[in-house]
């Protein structure tokens, strides 16, 4: 059993964005050599999901409307609050809306390997869903396996 790990960096551009960064995790899997397994594509960050589902720009509008709708970002968040009250450093964000989209849609997604591939349909791609934008993301990915 062989185990690769590997960071990207992306950078987001606006609040809230999906960004496909299926072909980086493929390149990741290509360099660790592993055929067969998993990979774990995975966010260190409370404000920023992992997803997968299809690339096409008018359901990526419907995704974004949905999370605005659910969670829209004029309601009153106790951790705003928190966060522009506390004695420590703070970027002034007021960001509750942010972290209560990604508890949504969670911080991981792991994905099988075959012969060097993702068993992705064609369909499916895999993204970055950022949800306090814009910011540079720090992303694991690792790959387990043979």
């Amino acid at each position: 059993m062989k185990i690769h790990k590997q960071n990207i960096s992306i950078k987001s551009k606006s609040q809230i964005e999906f960004v496909d960064i299926t072909d980086q995790v493929e390149e990741v899997i290509h360099n660790s050599g592993i055929r067969e397994g998993q990979v774990l594509v995975y966010s260190p960050h409370t404000t920023a999901s992992i997803v997968v589902n299809h690339n096409e720009p008018m359901l990526i509008q419907d995704f974004m409307r949905v999370l605005y709708r659910l969670v829209p970002a004029t309601d009153s968040y106790s951790h705003d609050l928190f966060e522009l009250n506390r004695a420590s450093s703070s970027d002034g964000r007021s960001n509750g809306h942010s972290h209560t989209k990604s508890i949504l849609l969670g911080i991981s997604e792991t994905i099988p390997i075959e012969k060097g591939k993702l068993l992705l349909t064609e369909k499916q791609s895999i993204f970055l869903a950022e949800m306090d934008g814009s910011r540079t993301r720090d992303i694991i990915i690792q790959v387990i396996g043979l």
